[in-house]
């Protein structure tokens, strides 16, 4: 906790820092919105070059939609896309490994293919910037 001193009174200030910090900060997301709905917010944001923005429409899925696995694969994909875009290579590649160890379940079958592939297209391309 950081806190003032002013003329013997300890003023704490990090929960008011923290609370005008995160208000402007945290998105609000109606709960009534579809995945469908979310990743079109999420990629919108994202079009718009507001990512933090996109990022929490994509973790909302992700948080509310956990058995939607076509759409989890799409906004995990479309999470290390960011941060690929974002320049943040180190973490765009775990995230997109992350991805790809999905594939090697005994449910990779029922998996969108498209999202294997995409992968595959960037973690060569973060390759290609390491060599």
């Amino acid at each position: 906790m950081i806190s003032l001193q002013y003329r013997g009174m300890g003023l704490r200030i990090l929960p008011l820092i923290v609370g005008i910090v995160s208000c402007t900060s945290v998105l609000y997301i109606p709960e009534n919105l579809s995945p469908a709905e979310l990743i079109q917010k999420g990629q919108e944001a994202s079009d718009r070059n507001r990512y933090k923005h996109s990022l929490q429409y994509y973790e909302a899925i992700i948080e509310r939609y956990p058995s939607y696995i076509d759409e989890v694969c799409a906004v995990e994909y479309e999470i290390a896309f960011i941060h690929y875009k974002q320049k943040h290579y180190e973490l765009a590649k775990y995230e997109f490994q992350a991805l790809l160890s999905r594939y090697d379940s005994p449910d990779a079958e029922l998996l969108p293919l498209q999202f294997k592939k995409l992968t595959e297209l960037v973690l060569a391309k973060i390759a290609a910037k390491e060599h």
